[in-house]
C-alpha cells in the first residue's frame, strides 16, 4: 500500500503511539527503538510505548529518551508467564523503573490459548505464535495466566496488581483478555483508582467484542483502542472497525499502529495511514486530531 497523505501527516503531528513492536525483540522486527525515535522526531510525533511480549521495557526505554531526548519513549510491562504471569513485584519493580503501561496477559491469555488451538495449520497467525509453538517444541510449556477466580472475580494477585498500576499513576490496558476477565479486570481497576483503562484492540479476534459491547466497556470509563493491525492484517474487517469507531466516538477512542511487523509498513506511518482511513470514511479532521493526538498524548502523560 501506498504511504500516508500529507494532510494526515499534519493532522496527527505532535501524537504518540501507544502500541507498537521494535527490535530489539525475541522477533525479527522491522526497525530498532533508537532509529524509530529518530523517524518520529523528523515527522513531529511525540512519542511511542514500547510493547514487548516477554519483558520489560523501561530500561530500554530511558536509554532511549537519552539518545533522542526530544521524543518520550515509555516502558511497559505484559504480565505474560515470561515475568511471572499475574507479578505485582514485576509491576512494582518496571513502575519505579519508569514504565507507563502494564498490559494484562497477551500470548498466555486464555482466549488468546483457546482461539490459536482452532486454528487451522498455516491460519492468519500473529508472529508470536510461531515463537510460542518453538517453545512447545523445546518442552518449555506454560499455562495460562490466571486472573479471575472461580467466583468471577479478580484473583488476590489481580487485585494487587490493579492497586500497584493505581498508586503509581500507570495505565492498565487488557491485553487479550477475554470477555468475562475484561469487564472484571476494568471494573476491578476503576475500583482500585486506576485512571486509564485501555481496552486493548476489541475487535482482534481473540476478543471479539460486538460493538454494544464495546460500547458498555466505555460507559465504565475504559478507553477503546483501535489499531491499525487488526483490519491491515485481515484480523478485522475495515467496515468493522470504522463501524466500531463510529460507535464509540472520537471521546472514548485512541488510535494506536501495533506495527513493528517486518511484512507491515513503517511504524511511524501507522497513525497517519488510520488518520487517512478515517478520512475517508467521513470523519472529520477535529475527530481524528482527538483519537490520533489529544487522547494518545493522554496515555502517554504528555
Amino acid at each position: 500500500m501506498s504511504g500516508p497523505s500529507e494532510r494526515a501527516r499534519e493532522l496527527v503531528r505532535g501524537g504518540a503511539d501507544v502500541h507498537v513492536h521494535i527490535a530489539p525483540d525475541v522477533v525479527e522486527r522491522r526497525i530498532d527503538d533508537v532509529g524509530l525515535a529518530r523517524r518520529f522526531e523528523e515527522l513531529g510525533l511525540s512519542g511511542f510505548v514500547l510493547k514487548s511480549h516477554y519483558t520489560s521495557t523501561a530500561e530500554r526505554a530511558a536509554v532511549v529518551r537519552g539518545v533522542v531526548p526530544g521524543i518520550a519513549a515509555l516502558g511497559a510491562v505484559v504480565l505474560n508467564r515470561a515475568i511471572g504471569g499475574m507479578n505485582p513485584l514485576a509491576v512494582e519493580i518496571a513502575a519505579r523503573e519508569g514504565a507507563r503501561v502494564v498490559w494484562m496477559p497477551t500470548t498466555d491469555s486464555h482466549a488468546e490459548r483457546e482461539h490459536l488451538a482452532h486454528q487451522p495449520p498455516g491460519g492468519n497467525l500473529p508472529v508470536w505464535a510461531k515463537v510460542q509453538a518453538e517453545f512447545g517444541a523445546r518442552g518449555i510449556e506454560t499455562e495460562p495466566v490466571e486472573v479471575l477466580g472461580e467466583d468471577g472475580a479478580p484473583r488476590p494477585e489481580t487485585r494487587l496488581v490493579l492497586e500497584v498500576v493505581a498508586e503509581h499513576g500507570l495505565v492498565l490496558a487488557t491485553g487479550h483478555l477475554g470477555r468475562s476477565e475484561t469487564f472484571a479486570v476494568v471494573a476491578g481497576a476503576k475500583q482500585a483508582g486506576v485512571e486509564h483503562v485501555v481496552v486493548t484492540h476489541p475487535d482482534f479476534p481473540a476478543q471479539d467484542f460486538s460493538v454494544d459491547e464495546q460500547l458498555e466497556l466505555a460507559g465504565m470509563g475504559a478507553w477503546i483502542e483501535r489499531c491499525f493491525t487488526t483490519p491491515h492484517t485481515g484480523k478485522c474487517s475495515w467496515e468493522r472497525w470504522l463501524e466500531g469507531t463510529r460507535a464509540v466516538g472520537a471521546e472514548r477512542t485512541l488510535l494506536s499502529s501495533d506495527l513493528g511487523q517486518v511484512k507491515n509498513p513503517p511504524v511511524e506511518d501507522g497513525l497517519a495511514l488510520m488518520a487517512d482511513r478515517l478520512l475517508d470514511a467521513g470523519f472529520g479532521e477535529d475527530e481524528v486530531r482527538t483519537m490520533a493526538v489529544t487522547n494518545t498524548r493522554r496515555i502517554a502523560g504528555l
